[in-house]
């Protein structure tokens, strides 16, 4: 609540009365209200915020000595941790300097405004991301994909102000299309969502978009963000669509999502509280046409369960996100499967019936979204899990290997794409990482 009541301009010390959730929940007794009745008369009639200014001035360089540069590189960390802005791990003092280098990269001045992050509402500028990035190891080119990042991030479309601080622990997700991928090292193939000394970008990027959450946005576990297991990931995720293993007339998914140029470096971006690997594969004879059909309704069983998270991106946001490798793409478009045609199955065969929704308590969600589109969707029987096919997003990305697909269950009121720009020095930085990582 404190977050929140920064967020929206109060007064972040701002008069309020908690109460344990037990006194909340369904059956519970809210009689304890009545006796503390003085504390909210108190706090609308005599409360007086001890807060002044806008809290938009820059604050002081904080200064760390030690006798060693391995001591001070300890204290700074303990520093960090004891202050609640690092994440567990160890971090990279965002000295004035590394912080300079790191907006080598960046295309606009370090003070453009990007917006508030929710829910604390901490300003956030261009040099806040060189911030984070310092902080997470990162480099000057990856500055321009992190700002898009952000930018996406910030949409109200996106529904970030709900998810940074709800109990789902949903995660950000950050596809890339474009050049951009390959030309920073960021990974389309094996082990694109895992770590990768040889492809470090996609780790650095996402870590400094969750050190942003946390410093800007105050999403503190337990204090700012009431996720019940967290977001599951140090570094949420960012992957580039394997774009030169797409089958010929198949779309770049941010030319076919957000009507980007194909060739155009882009983002697209979208929550995810959830990741299934799913075996696509046969493991006998089958033939090509079985094996294909098998895999897509294994991955269509997987998306037709009555869980409620798909709710929030119900009319225009995604139900979530399948990754399918490269090889598998190729061989069904060799069978005739489109995109659009994968989406069409997957949209009918995960369908649920009424009564499996009732089961397990589902209708009452449904009856009380927010969505007109939404709470209409009762009356189908089976029920779709999205109000259209063109909401599942498909993502042709992982290693040359047949055997698995990857679904991330979406959370996500939107999908929210940007354009990536770049500083007229990222030819220079992509040789300056020719020589300071070895060749791409």
């Amino acid at each position: 609540m404190t977050n929140a009541v920064a967020g929206v301009g109060l007064a972040p010390d701002a008069a309020m009365v908690t109460f344990p959730i037990e006194m909340f929940l369904p059956g519970s007794d809210i009689s304890p209200m009545e006796v503390r009745k003085r504390e909210f008369y108190d706090g609308l009639t005599r409360w007086r915020s001890a807060f002044a200014g806008d809290g938009v001035s820059g604050a002081p360089m904080v200064h760390v000595q030690g006798t060693s540069v391995e001591d001070a590189f300890a204290r700074a960390n303990h520093l960090m941790l004891a202050n609640r802005w690092g994440d567990g791990l160890p971090l990279w003092p965002p000295t004035r300097e590394r912080v300079d280098w790191i907006l080598g990269g960046a295309a606009q001045p370090r003070g453009r405004g990007l917006g508030t992050f929710p829910p604390r509402g901490g300003v956030t500028t261009v040099e806040s991301c060189a911030i984070a990035l310092a902080m997470a190891g990162g480099r000057p080119e990856y500055v321009p994909v992190l700002v898009a990042a952000v930018s996406a991030f910030l949409d109200a479309e996106s529904g970030s102000e709900q998810l940074q601080a709800a109990s789902g622990s949903a995660f950000p997700v950050v596809i890339v299309n474009g050049p951009i991928g390959a030309q920073i090292r960021l990974n389309a193939g094996f082990g694109c969502l895992g770590p990768d000394p040889q492809r470090p970008a996609g780790a650095s990027i996402g870590r400094a978009l969750r050190l942003l959450q946390q410093n800007l946005g105050g999403a503190l576990p337990g204090i700012g963000t009431m996720a019940n297991y967290g977001g599951m990931r140090y570094t949420n995720v960012v992957f580039a669509e394997d774009e030169a293993n797409l089958p010929s007339g198949w779309t770049p998914h941010g030319a076919e999502r957000h009507g980007f140029e194909p060739g155009t470096s882009s983002i697209s971006f979208a929550f995810a509280n959830g990741v299934t690997n799913i075996r696509r594969r046969g493991a006998k004879k089958e033939t090509p046409e079985e094996d294909a059909l098998q895999g897509m309704h294994r991955m269509a069983d997987f998306m037709r369960v009555p869980n409620m998270p798909g709710l929030a991106g119900y009319e225009r946001g995604t139900p979530g996100i399948l990754m399918i490798p490269g090889v598998v793409a190729q061989t069904m478009a060799g069978l005739g499967w489109t995109k659009a045609s994968i989406r069409e199955f997957l949209w009918e065969h995960s369908r649920i019936p009424v009564a499996e929704l009732r089961r397990a308590g589902c209708p009452a969600w449904i009856e009380i979204d927010a969505s007109k589109v939404t709470r209409e969707s009762l009356a189908l029987d089976p029920w779709p899990i999205t109000a259209s096919p063109d909401n599942f997003v498909i993502v042709v990305a992982g290693g040359g290997h047949p055997t698995n697909s990857y679904w991330m269950q979406g959370y996500s009121p939107g999908v929210v794409g940007r354009p990536i720009e770049l500083p007229s020095s990222f030819e220079r930085l992509l040789a300056d990482a020719e020589r300071d990582l070895g060749p791409r």
